[in-house]
């Protein structure tokens, strides 16, 4: 399905499931203006084939921060190390830049560590011609945060359950609600019977502690879909570099951009990057002309993703190899 652009129905429903993971059919017909029977057929027809799945994020502890990678490698040797790189869980992203020598990454480590990835075990692989890493210092919106721009501001604030103010710490989950988080994980839209089942409770107790995980945010959803079955044939990161005093302001103003799926402030040369979906480069091209201006950007560079090799909800598999 990744070659073919999906119709403007099969779009606005999966958008609807950016809204709320665990939307009701018959909700989503109210909002959407359809019969509950073709958004009930339709959601099937999408999840059954891998167009979309449903997953549910995981919890990440307060001490954790990220380091956004920049590996410039032998073309060689560049298949190698990525798949190597997405065997690690401490690395949830990772793309191939569409020059084909560098690998962008996110690692997972503490903050202010002196990771052993980035000092050892990278420098000391033949392939690696250089490293950079940036720490994350704010999240401005991240991949859960992305909503497809096929829907109304009212049809999507209809579709999206009211969350608390602040995000809620991981240990407010007990052990009954880490089980059916888990059980949860691969297909977050599974009945309140099945994840009963599967962590032998009663099925009551499930329904009440999903309504009450999904109230106070524990319980976040993200639908895994390729870009390119919406129209969005461009995948770019576009590194910037911004004055300070402007950086906040920035930051939030791209975060609230339709085409960006993860902002972020960092350290580094370039103190402000994103990530951006775009239909063609035309529109990539309108973005760094002119939806930039005003933001107090100073520069830019622009590094287009050849290939997403492992991202949340993906299954890690080796990068695509040339003919022989």
């Amino acid at each position: 399905m990744a070659d073919q652009v999906l119709d403007i129905r099969d779009q606005r429903l999966i958008a609807a499931l950016q809204c709320d993971g665990r939307l009701s059919a018959e909700r989503a017909a109210d909002v959407l203006g359809m019969s509950p029977r073709t958004v009930h057929r339709r959601w099937q027809a999408l999840t059954a084939d891998g167009t979309c799945r449903v997953i549910a994020l995981p919890a990440r502890p307060s001490a954790v921060g990220a380091l956004l990678l920049r590996i410039r490698v032998l073309g060689a040797r560049r298949d190698a190390l990525a798949a190597a790189l997405a065997a690690r869980d401490d690395i949830p992203f990772i793309d191939l830049s569409a020059s084909g020598d560098e690998i962008l990454a996110v690692s997972l480590t503490r903050p202010g560590t002196r990771d052993h990835l980035v000092f050892r075990e990278l420098p000391a692989t033949r392939a690696v011609t250089s490293v950079s890493a940036d720490t994350i210092l704010h999240l401005f919106a991240e991949a859960a945060d992305w909503r497809h721009d096929v829907l109304t501001p009212d049809e999507r604030a209809a579709l999206t359950p009211a969350r608390p103010p602040t995000p809620p710490a991981p240990d407010q989950a007990d052990q009954a609600d880490r089980d059916i988080l888990a059980a949860l994980a691969d297909d977050a839209r599974a009945p309140a019977a099945a994840v009963a089942a599967r962590t032998g409770r009663p099925e009551s107790t499930v329904r009440r502690r999903i309504a009450r995980l999904t109230a106070t945010g524990l319980l976040r959803t993200h639908v895994v879909v390729d870009p390119r079955c919406l129209g969005l044939a461009i995948d770019a990161n576009v590194l910037l570099r911004v004055a300070p005093d402007r950086l906040d302001d920035a930051g939030r103003a791209l975060a609230a951009h339709p085409a960006v799926h993860g902002a972020f402030a960092t350290t580094g040369t370039a103190n402000l990057q994103a990530a951006v979906w775009m239909r063609d480069l035309a529109d990539l091209y309108r973005f760094l002309s002119q939806d930039l201006a005003g933001l107090g950007v100073e520069a830019a560079e622009t590094v287009i993703i050849g290939q997403a090799v492992k991202r949340p909800g993906t299954l890690p598999a080796p990068p695509r190899r040339p003919p022989a």
